[in-house]
């Protein structure tokens, strides 16, 4: 049977207040966006352009129908199999190296995080993907290591997080708890001509023998969230950031501060969707050339812990914090909120309300605090 808890209400409002505060403390005197962010292009400030054309079209309602057999998915918005309608998802970490690319299959993600795996090596990036039909990897990686920021936002999807170790001194205080179940390097080794380190990926068949020979439930357990874990627009329903705020910002790009990845996305046109490029090159998918590609793209702004000289870092993700969302070129800005381990991270626009965000693959990445004013958009 399907359990799912309900999150505190009331915590999450109060924390929301909180947040916005911050928010505007960082912002300009007048409550906008952080100034200080490299933004090239000038902010939309009223969408009368957008109404006058609104008023010149007759407006009709389009009706979209869920194929039958089918449901929205709580992690995409989108129609799914109802097969697999109670199936947990899985939270992959996925190696981003150099050396470890291409990847594979990463681009079938339903969300991807991209986030600082270590100080050291100009604040490298790791990828934490989401995985609601694992049953149809074929092969899925390289996998690599995880920290403890991957261990709690992995309980928030309550996602078997799939990883190969990690530092236990670190990580073994956070997998003791019941909420946090996890397969280490128990997937195949490929023999794809590099070290060791980037060989191990899921193949078909290792997710299947990993839940029978762990005991653990392929279903949601009673730590699983309830609902959608975004505030998903209606099904069929386009939200275009620029018509729906009095503020908003051209965003046909945006650069990280990542150094060592040099990790953009770019929109584009044709696909309304947000590519992702790093190392100089669009990130494209081993077997298929398919791009890591996303509708909604969400930027947290979150402090962090140093642990120890080896670079190793926990974020404070439980909390509230400033940040972006964009889609359909257009940016936006909001604030966040995740008040427990496994709560959910919820993002709420300038009027406190519940941000609604579009349907299809999402991109998340916390940018570091001391690096946030180095988010630049074009």
């Amino acid at each position: 049977m399907l359990l799912r808890k309900k999150g505190k209400r009331t915590a999450i409002i109060m924390a929301c207040v909180l947040a916005f505060s911050a928010l505007t403390a960082c912002g300009s005197e007048d409550g906008n966006a952080d100034s200080s962010l490299q933004l090239s292009a000038e902010p939309i400030t009223s969408n009368e352009a957008a109404t006058e054309s609104a008023s010149d079209e007759t407006t009709e309602e389009v009706s979209y129908e869920i194929p039958e057999g089918m449901y929205l998915s709580e992690i995409t918005g989108e129609p799914i199999s109802e097969e697999i309608k109670d199936q947990r998802p899985i939270a992959v970490m996925v190696d981003n190296e150099k050396m470890a690319l291409p990847h594979y299959e990463l681009s079938n993600a339903d969300v991807v995080y991209e986030i600082m795996n270590s100080t050291k090596n100009d604040r490298v990036t790791r990828f934490m993907a989401i995985v609601k039909d694992w049953g149809k990897i074929e092969q899925l990686g390289s996998i690599r290591s995880t920290r403890p920021t991957n261990i709690i936002l992995a309980s928030e999807w309550d996602a078997v997080l799939c990883h190969d170790g990690g530092p236990p001194v670190h990580n073994d205080p956070y997998f003791k708890n019941p909420w946090a179940e996890h397969f280490s390097g128990t997937f195949s080794r490929v023999n794809n001509g590099k070290k060791r380190e980037f060989t191990e990926y899921i193949v078909s068949g290792d997710l299947e023998k990993n839940f029978k020979n762990s005991g653990y439930s392929t279903t949601y357990n009673e730590y699983a969230n309830e609902g959608s874990h975004f505030n998903f627009a209606p099904y069929g329903k386009e939200i275009n950031l620029d018509e729906k705020y009095s503020r908003s910002y051209s965003a046909k790009s945006v650069s990280l501060p990542f150094k060592h990845t040099g990790s953009q996305l770019k929109y584009n046109d044709e696909t309304k969707e947000y590519e992702q490029y790093e190392y100089g090159k669009r990130h494209e998918d081993a077997e298929t050339d398919a791009p890591l590609s996303f509708k909604n793209v969400i930027l947290q702004n979150c402090s962090f812990n140093e642990l120890d000289k080896n670079g190793y870092l926990i974020y404070n993700c439980i909390g509230s914090g400033n940040g972006w969302y964009l889609t359909n070129g257009v940016a936006k800005d909001i604030s966040w909120v995740k008040d427990s381990m496994t709560g959910v991270t919820k993002f709420y626009d300038e009027n406190g309300d519940e941000l609604e965000i579009n349907t299809g693959k999402t991109y998340i990445s916390l940018i570091p605090e001391d690096s946030w004013s180095n988010v630049a958009f074009e």
